[in-house]
């Protein structure tokens, strides 16, 4: 979710947001970002950059089954976007958000979470379980030695036409 300017094409108050932030349970981290403490979990907190200049604040919600922090992330957000003169948006759904629309942020949450244990389930039945020892070849030499096999056979195929045809 972004805190952004209601406005657009005018100019993001990033201090005001940060000002707000500060009144609440933030703490910074030694990568620059920060921390947002709520009763159900932590959210990332950074900016968003376009053009070397911040044009939003950038809330980032870990992936999980639990609804209850989404929830409370977006009454919270949706309150610090109406002090600052801010407006909270979804990315995902495209759109502008109020505190009384969590249940819209929670049904697209929920299918996030669900396509990425698809996703994660599906590339764990996929992949092989590779070790140091039975290893193989990488795929640019599986193709390059097929690759000299497939010409072999050609050219022992274009010989064997041209010694048929009494070409020697």
């Amino acid at each position: 979710m972004l805190l952004q300017t209601k406005t657009p094409g005018t100019p993001y108050e990033a201090a005001r947001v940060d000002g707000l932030l500060s009144e609440r349970r933030v703490s910074a981290r030694p990568d620059g970002n920060r921390l947002w403490h709520f009763e159900h979990g932590d959210v990332e907190v950074g900016e968003l950059r376009e053009g070397g200049r911040v044009v939003a604040t950038e809330l980032r919600i870990p992936l999980s089954e639990r609804t209850e922090l989404v929830r409370e992330v977006v009454a919270e957000a949706a309150a610090v976007a109406s002090a600052a003169g801010a407006r909270l948006v979804d990315p995902q759904l495209g759109r502008s958000l109020s505190a009384t629309e969590a249940h819209v942020v929670v049904d697209q949450y929920l299918r996030t979470v669900r396509y990425e244990g698809s996703m994660a389930v599906g590339s764990m039945s996929f992949t092989p379980a590779t070790s140091e020892s039975t290893r193989g070849f990488q795929p640019g030499a599986k193709f390059f030695l097929i690759a000299i096999g497939a010409f072999f056979f050609l050219y022992l195929l274009v010989d064997s036409m041209i010694g048929s045809l009494g070409g020697r």
